[in-house]
């Protein structure tokens, strides 16, 4: 019998910045292949305590993944947005922070190894707050 072999798992750290200062909830999540939500299905949301705010996912398989974050300012659990699917709530993605075309996952891709990594995403508005 060959002897248990322990299963590699990763810690990923999250710093969210610019989270505007109003009652809403934090969302962020760890999104395997794409950005949809059917591909964003590790997750975490707590409400807004501060403009930068720390999540931790723990025991995460080590691959590739892109965060994605957004701050839910109507309690909906969704991030809104308009006809043209321009969000109307704060966002973020890992990767570059310039927003000069639509976010994609190659651009958010992170590599997760064992013992894991810490990194910042910082929210934004597509458009001017309404």
């Amino acid at each position: 019998m060959l002897p248990a072999v322990p299963a590699l798992a990763a810690t990923v750290e999250v710093t969210v910045d610019g989270i505007e200062p109003l009652p809403s909830t934090l969302y962020v999540a760890l999104c395997q292949g794409g950005l949809s939500e059917a591909e964003c299905r590790i997750g975490q949301d707590a409400p807004v305590r501060g403009t930068s705010q720390r999540v931790v996912f723990e025991d995460v398989a080590p691959g590739a993944y892109a965060v994605a974050a957004f701050q839910d300012e109507n309690g909906n659990r969704r991030l809104d947005r308009t006809g043209l699917g321009l969000p109307t709530e704060p966002y973020g993605f890992s990767g570059p922070s310039e927003r000069t075309a639509r976010p994609d996952f190659a651009r958010a891709r992170i590599a997760v190894l064992e013992p894991g990594l810490a990194l910042r995403v910082r929210l934004i508005r597509a458009l001017p707050r309404r």
